[in-house]
């Protein structure tokens, strides 16, 4: 394996992109385990180290479950390709992720869904509810978007960037759910946190069965426990606890995302 994934690193690419390509084709990879994937219509993003401004992206035709590290399509922030390749870039997924890489200098790594849990509750008047423990683990982390159509338009960046505001986990409402992170492990596990917690909502909206409500004041310290805890090193810090782990799973069914 050693050899192909230095047979697949084309010269020129740095060992700090080289690292970045390959945690997100790990991403990829682990977004399709996990039942996320929307055939060829979503889409995760990377920022390149360096001063110009430019961004991996998966491209536009190949499944998640296709991607390695050095198929990924590099662009810059006008949408033009900074290296041949034979595939395109998702025009609404160039809107929506240059947006965050545009304007969030600590989100490196954007992460975009279509699933039914999180577009149920996106889709919901009074989106996600403090009903969960998985709810309160994420609320203080939690902006909406107003649905506006397809993600086409160029003017609708500044919109998105604006509701997001600091936050790491976006509802974008009646669309599906965006999760920023500065490493591949922090996008994906808030897009797990909050695929969770949309589930769990759902389940007992479907249950119908009386609510049992959490008081105020344990809401809000959950929250704030919560944002402490995943996030900057804290005790949950999934770069230290969850996406080794994830790793070592990628390794054992399909290595094939390094090369």
């Amino acid at each position: 394996m050693l050899d192909k994934v230095e047979a697949a690193r084309r010269p020129g690419i740095s060992d700090a992109e080289w690292q970045v390509r390959v945690d997100l084709a790990a991403c990829y990879r682990l977004v399709d385990l996990q039942g996320w994937s929307d055939m060829v219509s979503t889409h995760i993003s990377a920022r390149v180290p360096g001063p110009e401004h430019h961004f991996l992206i998966n491209p536009h035709g190949m499944l998640f479950d296709e991607i390695t590290a050095s198929s990924l399509v590099k662009v810059d922030l006008d949408g033009k390709m900074v290296e041949p390749s034979e595939h395109g870039v998702n025009p609404a997924g160039f809107v929506i992720h240059s947006a965050i890489h545009m304007a969030r200098p600590d989100a490196l790594f954007a992460l975009h869904t279509h699933t039914a849990a999180g577009v149920g509750v996106a889709s919901q008047r009074d989106g996600l509810l403090p009903i969960t423990q998985q709810a309160l683990a994420i609320m203080g982390d939690v902006a909406y978007h107003g649905f506006e159509g397809p993600a086409l338009r160029l003017d609708e960046r500044a919109r998105i960037v604006a509701d997001l505001g600091d936050k790491r986990i976006l509802f974008l409402r009646n669309h599906g759910l965006l999760t920023v992170g500065r490493t591949a492990a922090e996008a994906f596990m808030a897009m797990y946190r909050a695929e969770r917690a949309c589930r769990f909502q759902l389940a007992f909206q479907q249950a119908g069965a009386a609510l049992s409500p959490i008081p105020a004041d344990i809401q809000e310290s959950t929250a704030a426990r919560g944002r402490k805890a995943f996030w900057g090193g804290g005790a949950l810090d999934p770069n230290r606890l969850e996406w080794p782990a994830l790793l070592r799973r990628l390794a054992r069914i399909d290595p094939s995302y390094k090369t």
